[in-house]
């Protein structure tokens, strides 16, 4: 090949010509007259090209073919010009994408493929991309992207209608799509690196009023015990909520092979924890005896299930189930992450340490205190918990866990439960709580055939 002349050729940049060109080892330059500024230059091995812009007699060094195929570069070169207009010694590459909408659907794609991530979160990135970002951006080029552009089609307009945390969620989602595009060479600069969400909403963020406050304890307690009395399986997944400070996705996927009775422990694997970190709980005396009663209640009524709170088809009680529940335990008063911020505040009033409380969350120590603190401190969450399930003792929880089971009242006719039913003291219908209650046959017969609910993520 180093006796051959090497030739320019003038044809149409397809890349089907390209590989049409290949052949031809005679060939090293392409050009196209319809786009004077931009060249095509093979690599040795003839299946590999250059693309470069000339401009006066310096080339620059545009991106590789076939990774930035024909129509890509034809499509980057108003850019490229542009900023080497603007520029002569910025970086002439075209990266992979030209706009905005085409790194946010790359960054979908990705994000839902990543194991790391809950049902729910990618769901929640889902819906913020496809209903507010891309309909915003999808024709924003990325060197049109800057605060004047994006606080005009996206966030100004969002702030209108939506609070400003929701408006933060899209400024880290659009952020971490395009860092995470910068960091594999996909993009040639962040524009958003040297921006800030206080650039476009001054508003401050503030935290959501308590739901439930610890002067709610004695009116709460009273309600869960005469819920209890009545579907005590459902109870019980808002009292363990209640008595852990527990999250409810990680909650109602509790297995029986997790709950440690004899050893008086819980164990929330980290497939399961929001935190992607195993969660190990201390269980009091009280808890236990609930626990207790509760598989006693299963085995009676002939339910064979892995989870403490069956759903349908094998699964545990789905998200829109819990979510259910929760109206009926709550009403419009509260939900069930109101439990999880009770406990965390009747904790500190109770005099327990802040680490301990967090460790008792699952929250992630960072900074520092991750480098220097290398205990679960399973000894202090025990006498936390044994303090606020005390204290809880103290408000009518001592009457739900002593209550009667030392053997379930399976022998209860139709006729008796539709008589509590119709109390009114717990609005279930007779119907659903004999069939479908989550204290109710699982999945055994009637559950194997109807659908199966999502199994959810690690929500709040």
């Amino acid at each position: 090949m180093g006796d051959l002349t090497m030739r320019t050729v003038r044809t149409q940049f397809t890349d089907a010509e390209i590989r049409a060109q290949a052949a031809h080892e005679d060939v090293r330059d392409l050009r196209d007259m319809r786009y004077p500024s931009l060249r095509f230059r093979f690599g040795r091995d003839r299946q590999k090209g250059t693309w470069h812009v000339v401009l006066g007699a310096k080339w620059h060094k545009v991106g590789r073919w076939p990774g930035l195929t024909a129509k890509a570069a034809i499509g980057a070169l108003p850019a490229v010009t542009a900023r080497l207009a603007a520029d002569p010694a910025a970086s002439a590459s075209a990266g992979a994408f030209r706009t905005l909408g085409e790194v946010l659907e790359w960054h979908l794609e990705r994000q839902e493929r990543n194991r790391s991530l809950s049902t729910k979160r990618k769901a929640g990135i889902k819906s913020m991309i496809t209903r507010h970002l891309v309909p915003s951006l999808k024709g924003v080029t990325l060197l049109e992207t800057n605060k004047a552009t994006l606080d005009r089609v996206l966030f100004w307009p969002m702030q209108e209608a939506y609070a400003a945390g929701y408006v933060r969620q899209a400024y880290g989602v659009l952020v971490s799509a395009l860092r995470r595009a910068h960091r594999l060479g996909l993009v040639t600069h962040n524009p958003m690196g040297s921006m800030r969400f206080p650039d476009f909403v001054q508003e401050r963020i503030v935290a959501k009023e308590a739901s439930l406050r610890p002067t709610d304890l004695p009116a709460l307690l009273p309600c869960l015990q005469e819920h209890h009395e009545r579907d005590p399986g459902a109870t019980l997944l808002a009292l363990l909520m209640l008595c852990h400070g527990t999250r409810v996705g990680e909650t109602r996927q509790a297995k029986w092979r997790h709950v440690l009775l004899k050893d008086r422990r819980w164990i929330i694997p980290a497939v399961a924890a929001k935190s992607r970190a195993e969660h190990v709980l201390p269980l009091t005396d009280q808890v236990a005896a609930l626990l207790e009663a509760h598989l006693e209640r299963q085995r009676a009524r002939g339910i064979e299930s892995v989870y403490l709170f069956p759903g349908r088809a094998g699964k545990p009680l789905s998200e829109k189930q819990a979510n259910e529940v929760f109206v009926r335990l709550g009403g419009d008063q509260w939900r069930s992450h109101a439990l999880r911020k009770l406990a965390r505040t009747c904790w500190t009033e109770l005099g327990v340490d802040h680490l301990i409380g967090e460790l008792l969350l699952n929250h992630a120590i960072k900074g520092v205190q991750a480098a220097y603190i290398q205990t679960t401190a399973q000894d202090k969450k025990r006498e936390a918990l044994e303090l606020w399930h005390g204290h809880l003792d103290s408000h009518g929880f001592a009457s739900i866990h002593t209550m009667t089971f030392a053997r379930p009242q399976v022998e209860r006719t139709a006729d008796e439960a539709a008589q509590r039913a119709g109390s009114g003291a717990f609005p279930l219908p007779q119907e659903r709580r004999l069939q479908n209650d989550i204290s109710g046959p699982d999945a055994g017969a009637q559950d194997q055939q109807s659908a199966g609910a999502d199994e959810g993520g690690n929500d709040e």
